[in-house]
C-alpha cells in the first residue's frame, strides 16, 4: 500500500501523534493517482537526480525513488524525520536533510549530494505560504535544473502561467518565463489533501529554456526594471520608470530616446509588455549613459 493511500496517511500519522503544523503550510497529500501524475509530469526516469522540498511523510518520496537515481528531501519539521526514516528505509537511493531551502545553499548541496553526471530537477508539493519566494529561489540559486515541477495553489499557478494583458500578468509571471516554459498540468482539488485546504491546487511544469534567444545583458538590472514597471500598476510605464530613475530634466529625455529606441509607447501599462520587450527595454537601459 503507497503511503499516500489515505488509510495509510491516518495510520503513520496516528502511531506518531501528529498534526500538521498550520504554520509551515502542511497538507497531506492522500491520493496516489495523483501522485503518480506529479512523479509522470516530471518525466523521470534513472538518468535523473531529484531535489524535493518538505516530503511531509514520504508521499511523493516514494514515487520519486521509485523512478529517479537520486533522490534529496529537504524537511524543515524534525517531527517528521523518523517518520521519513521509516517510510522510506526500503529506499537506499533517498537522502532527508534536515533543512529550511530558504536558508540553503542549494548549488552547494547540490554539488555535494550528487554526483554531477545526471539531470537535476525539482519535484516538490510546496507549502502555499511561502510558494512565490522558493520559486525565486530555485531560480536564483545558480542550478541549471532541467525541469521543476511543483504543486502549488491554483491561483499563484494562474499568475506564474499568465499572459501579457491579463491582469494577473506580472513581475512574477515575468522572472519565471525568462528562464523558464510554463505548462499547466493538471488541477488538483482541495479534497485530495488531509486537512482539506481552502482552494484548489494545480501542477505545474517548468522546463528550462534552452535557447534563450533574447537574453539580458545584466540580469539585476532586467529585475530591478521589471519590478519597478509593476510598482503601481494602475500608472504607466513611462511614471513608474520616472519613479525608478528619477525625475530629473536628463533622466526624462533618456527614457523618452530608450523607449523611442525600442518602440515602446510610454504610455503603455507594463502588463502588456511580453518578456523580450522587457529585455529590449532593459538593454537599452543599460546601455544608455545616463540612466
Amino acid at each position: 500500500m503507497p503511503i499516500g493511500d489515505p488509510g495509510r496517511t491516518h495510520a503513520i500519522l496516528a502511531k506518531y501523534g501528529l498534526t500538521s503544523k498550520k504554520s509551515l503550510g502542511q497538507n497531506f497529500l492522500t491520493a496516489p493517482t495523483i501522485l503518480q501524475d506529479i512523479a509522470q509530469t516530471a518525466n523521470l526516469s534513472s538518468a535523473d537526480d531529484v531535489l524535493e522540498i518538505g516530503p511531509g511523510i514520504g508521499s511523493l518520496t516514494e514515487q520519486l525513488a521509485q523512478n529517479a537515481h537520486q533522490v534529496l528531501a529537504l524537511e524543515i519539521d524534525q517531527r517528521l524525520l523518523p517518520v521519513l526514516k521509516e517510510t522510506l528505509a526500503t529506499y537506499t537511493n533517498v537522502k532527508v536533510l534536515n533543512q529550511d531551502v530558504l536558508k540553503s545553499d542549494l548549488a552547494t548541496l547540490i554539488r555535494q549530494n550528487f554526483d554531477g553526471q545526471h539531470a537535476i530537477k525539482v519535484v516538490a508539493n510546496l507549502p502555499y505560504y511561502i510558494t512565490t519566494p522558493i520559486l525565486l529561489r530555485l531560480l536564483e540559486s545558480g542550478v541549471a535544473f532541467s525541469q521543476i515541477v511543483v504543486m502549488m495553489q491554483r491561483e499563484v499557478a494562474d499568475r506564474v502561467a499568465a499572459a501579457p494583458g491579463s491582469k494577473i500578468y506580472g513581475s512574477l509571471s515575468i522572472a519565471i518565463q525568462y528562464q523558464m516554459a510554463v505548462k499547466l498540468a493538471l488541477t488538483v482539488p482541495k479534497t485530495a489533501f488531509m486537512p482539506q485546504p481552502k482552494v484548489d491546487s494545480a501542477i505545474v511544469s517548468l522546463t528550462r529554456r534552452q535557447n534563450k534567444i533574447n537574453i539580458a545583458a545584466d540580469e539585476q538590472l532586467f529585475t530591478r526594471v521589471v519590478k519597478g514597471s509593476f510598482a503601481q500598476r494602475r500608472k504607466s510605464l513611462w511614471n513608474n520608470l520616472l519613479a525608478l530613475f528619477g525625475k530629473t530634466a536628463a533622466t526624462k529625455e533618456a527614457l523618452t530616446a530608450v523607449l523611442k529606441q525600442v518602440d515602446i509607447d510610454p504610455g503603455v501599462r507594463a502588463e502588456r509588455l511580453s518578456v523580450t520587450d522587457f529585455v529590449r527595454l532593459t538593454n537599452a537601459i543599460g546601455d544608455n549613459p545616463n540612466l
